[in-house]
C-alpha cells in the first residue's frame, strides 16, 4: 500500500512540475486532429476520418456552414444569411448528393411521412431541423472539400490557447494574471455578443432578423477568447502547481528522514 501511495505522489509531483508541457502537448494534439480528418477523408480513408469526427462531435456542433474546409473550392461556406463574398453554402449543398442524402434522412426521421424529401434552394435558406442535422453530419465531397472536425470558432479558441501556452512557457517569469475586468471586456465580451446575437435570431427565440456570423468574426472572437483565457488561467495554475509540488516534495523528504 505504501508503495502505491509513493508512486501516486511521484506521479503527482511530476504532473505539478510539468503541467504546462502536458497542457501544451494536449492542446497541440487537440488542434491537430481536426485538420487530419479532412486529409484522411480526401485520401479515401473514411473509417479513420469518421472516428475523428465522432470523438470531436460531443464538443462541437460541427455545422458545415461554420467550419473550415480543405481540398475544395473555398475555405469557408457560410450560409447566405451571412452576406459574405463567399459563394453560399446552400448553393453547394443543393447540388451535393451526399448532403441531400443526409437531408432526406433527417427530414424523414424528424417529420416522417410529412417530409418534403427533395429540398429547394429556398428550403435550405430557412431554418429547419433537417438542415441543421444534415449540415452537422455532412463531412464534404470532392467539390467542396472536407470539413475540419471542429468549427472555425473552436479551432481559433484552442489554437490561441496553444499559442498562449507557448508564449507563457517562454516568458512565464514576466507574465502576471490578466485582470478579470479586461478578460470580461476583451475575452468574453466579443464572443458572447457575437454568439448570442446569432443564437437569439434563430428559432425558438427569433428576437430579430436572422443573423449568421461571418467567418472572420468567428475567428477573431474565438481567438481573443482563447488567448485571454490562457493569459488569465495559466499564471494562477502555475501558482497552484508550485504549491502542490512543494507540498509533495516536503512529504517525500519527511518520509526519508
Amino acid at each position: 500500500m505504501n508503495s502505491i501511495i509513493s508512486w501516486l505522489r511521484r506521479i503527482g509531483h511530476f504532473g505539478a512540475r510539468k503541467w504546462l508541457w502536458i497542457v501544451i502537448s494536449a492542446l497541440g494534439i487537440y488542434i491537430s486532429l481536426p485538420w487530419l480528418a479532412p486529409t484522411l477523408a480526401k485520401a479515401g480513408l473514411y473509417g479513420p476520418a469518421d472516428f475523428i469526427y465522432t470523438i470531436y462531435s460531443p464538443f462541437c456542433h460541427q455545422f458545415a456552414f461554420r467550419s473550415p474546409f480543405l481540398y475544395g473550392e473555398q475555405l469557408f461556406y457560410p450560409r447566405s444569411a451571412a452576406g459574405t463574398n463567399y459563394k453560399p453554402f446552400e448553393v453547394f449543398a443543393i447540388e451535393s448528393p451526399r448532403f441531400l442524402d443526409q437531408y432526406r434522412y433527417w427530414q424523414s426521421a424528424y417529420y416522417g411521412g410529412a417530409a418534403t424529401l427533395t429540398p429547394t434552394l429556398d428550403d435550405l435558406q430557412v431554418f429547419s431541423v433537417a438542415q441543421q442535422f444534415a449540415a452537422r453530419h455532412f463531412i464534404g465531397d470532392e467539390r467542396v472539400g472536407y470539413k475540419t472536425s471542429l468549427c472555425a470558432r473552436d479551432l481559433a479558441i484552442y489554437t490561441m490557447m496553444f499559442v498562449g501556452g507557448l508564449v507563457y512557457w517562454r516568458y512565464r517569469w514576466r507574465i502576471r494574471p490578466l485582470p478579470l475586468l479586461v478578460y470580461l471586456f476583451v475575452g468574453l465580451g466579443p464572443i458572447a455578443l457575437d454568439g448570442f446575437s446569432q443564437l437569439l435570431s434563430y428559432p425558438p427565440f427569433e428576437f430579430w432578423r436572422v443573423r449568421e456570423t461571418e467567418p472572420v468574426y468567428r475567428l477573431v472572437t474565438g481567438g481573443l477568447f482563447g488567448l485571454m483565457s490562457a493569459w488569465l488561467a495559466f499564471p494562477h495554475i502555475e501558482r497552484s502547481m508550485d504549491d502542490i509540488a512543494t507540498g509533495l516534495g516536503a512529504i517525500d523528504r519527511n518520509a526519508l528522514e
